[in-house]
């Protein structure tokens, strides 16, 4: 069964490049015809690892194409992720399965919503990639994956895929709580490596604020009803920030490239969860308006 692979960013692109190596059929889907035109130009995508770098010219198509999809790998940015999967809807067989791999929370139940037949499988990913440039990825850290339905349901056979493919994975009947806890990590670290314009390493440098702002996100996870994913948060936070030293964090590399960042998904989303919890978070909202501020005066949208 073929994989439609929607977003040809970091992820999408390690995914489908590993999958296409293991000898599955891979498709991937770009949003216009100017995209597509400029794939093909590209010769395909080329995945740059550190012992050798590989070009796999799949196929693709664009957003308005009319083949039908069985199996989604929605991997585009999440304020793209519902209008897109809404576009695609009409070609979804009865059944087909989405693989959400969004950064934050919101979107996921966004797009759930526009697709009620089909079943939605979420996903946290720990993986390193950045583009050198458009179509390129380079795998910069290796991590895995949690996949899980937030409906009680039995696991996909699919998986077998992954494990060929080398893609590492691991199914949990927790999906929500490994999302808040992904949610928390992004908090502690994305917006600051903005702020203070480094790498996720340079955060050793600010150990009082990730550590002021680590224990407000675990009594938000708490309130929240995801205890076990507040449990040593401040220490996981410390062992990313070392384990990832050498490497910038995606909201950075979207500040750097001019890009809109996922501020509505991670930092917007655990303050108004805050908000609805009746939960002080007053340095998390403080690093909210830093942020904003900060991204207002490079002329980025601030939602």
């Amino acid at each position: 069964m073929t994989w439609h692979v929607l977003g040809a960013g970091s992820l999408g692109s390690l995914w489908a490049t590993r999958l296409a190596r293991a000898g599955l059929p891979v498709r991937l889907i770009l949003r216009n015809s100017a995209r597509l035109a400029a794939y093909h130009q590209a010769g395909g995508l080329t995945l740059v690892e550190p012992q050798q770098t590989s070009l796999y010219p799949l196929s693709a198509e664009s957003l308005d194409a009319h083949t039908p999809i069985q199996r989604l790998l929605v991997a585009c940015k999440a304020y793209d992720a519902e209008e897109a999967v809404a576009r695609l809807a009409p070609r979804l067989n009865p059944g087909a399965e989405l693989i959400l791999l969004q950064n934050g929370l919101g979107s996921q139940d966004a797009v759930a919503a526009r697709v009620p037949r089909a079943r939605c499988i979420l996903a946290s990913s720990t993986e390193g990639a950045f583009r050198n440039e458009d179509f390129s990825v380079t795998f910069a850290g290796q991590g895995s994956t949690w996949l899980g339905d937030p409906l009680p349901a039995s696991p996909p056979l699919w998986l077998e895929q992954l494990t060929a493919a080398g893609i590492p994975h691991q199914w949990t009947d927790e999906i929500n709580t490994k999302l808040w806890r992904k949610l928390a990590l992004n908090c502690a670290i994305n917006p600051l490596t903005v702020l203070h314009n480094c790498r996720n390493g340079g955060l050793s440098q600010q150990a009082d604020e990730v550590a002021a702002l680590c224990m407000e996100l675990g009594e938000l996870l708490r309130s929240c009803g995801h205890n076990s994913a507040a449990n040593e948060l401040h220490a996981e936070v410390r062992r990313v920030i070392e384990a990832t030293a050498a490497n910038y964090s995606s909201m950075y590399q979207d500040v750097a490239a001019g890009r809109r960042t996922e501020i509505s998904y991670l930092l917007d989303y655990a303050c108004n969860a805050a908000f609805r919890q009746q939960q002080p978070v007053p340095h998390l909202q403080a690093l909210q308006q830093r942020l904003r501020t900060h991204l207002s005066a490079r002329g980025l949208p601030t939602t």
